[in-house]
């Protein structure tokens, strides 16, 4: 089901990269069982974080971006999710509500069932729990710059485990000088964590099961192949997981205003 929102929001797109994206999807559908009692009657996605619900954050950085198609999955709290999208998304944009209220499809099963809005066409992914300050660039922008359609079946935004906010693991990824990924030892650490920020092509999918399924299986077939690239990111990035997590993110965005003040 298409929608056309007709509130406008004000802020300048950044310049375009001739083979940027045309579409992007939002990851919205979780239970957000970490972030509970403040998701018992709000979903994730709408929790305010620095005066701002998270997912607006993400849909301003697709606009931002000269996105024109933005696909939102929805399954817990669907309707508040589904509202609040339509009223926060700008004058001319083709919202697409990819509806998984009867079955949660996990990350990879719902990117699955949102394809056919892409074309088979490369487009963007945000999570919308995880958010970033821009640094000198516009990291979405970058990642339309590094995108390579012959060698790439997905490239990710990386955030440097060392700059992370509200992030306590061991990283997800190494690096080698050509970006592509591999996977950390499980008795190591790795330089980088998965800001949940990409650029995807939908040949990822082409052997993706029916159903529920994580995106990390497409991620590992993509490693096989050495067709999973990696970007480190210009900025500083927040997950915001746990309700613990929103305090740090707010004083990590006030450093940051502050700083750009001086």
């Amino acid at each position: 089901m298409t929608r056309t929102i007709t509130k406008p929001i004000s802020f300048s797109p950044a310049p375009r990269a001739a083979h940027a994206p045309k579409a992007g999807m939002i990851l919205a559908a979780g239970l957000g069982t970490r972030m509970r009692p403040l998701s018992a009657i709000t979903p994730k996605p709408l929790i305010s974080v620095g005066g701002e619900a998270m997912i607006d954050r993400a849909l301003h950085k697709l606009e931002e971006a000269g996105v024109e198609r933005i696909v939102v999955n929805v399954h817990y709290l669907a309707d508040l999710v589904e509202v609040h999208v339509k009223r926060s998304a700008s004058q001319g944009k083709d919202i697409v509500i990819s509806d998984e209220r009867s079955e949660l499809l996990e990350t990879g099963g719902g990117i699955a069932k949102a394809l056919p809005a892409f074309n088979e066409e490369p487009f963007y992914l945000l999570n919308s729990d995880s958010f970033w300050m821009e640094g000198v660039a516009h990291n979405l922008q970058l990642l339309a710059d590094h995108w390579d359609n012959e060698t790439m079946d997905a490239l990710l935004l990386l955030s440097p485990t060392v700059n992370a906010v509200g992030y306590q693991g061991k990283g997800d990824f190494l690096m080698d000088k050509d970006g592509r990924l591999r996977r950390r030892d499980a008795r190591s650490v790795s330089p980088f964590v998965y800001s949940g920020a990409a650029i995807l092509h939908p040949r990822l999918f082409a052997n993706a099961p029916c159903g529920k399924h994580s995106l990390n299986l497409q991620f590992d077939e993509a490693i096989k192949t050495g067709r999973l690239h990696g970007l480190s990111m210009d900025g500083t990035w927040m997950h915001v997981g746990e309700p613990e997590a929103i305090g740090l993110a707010e004083r990590s965005i006030a450093e940051s205003t502050l700083t750009g003040l001086i």
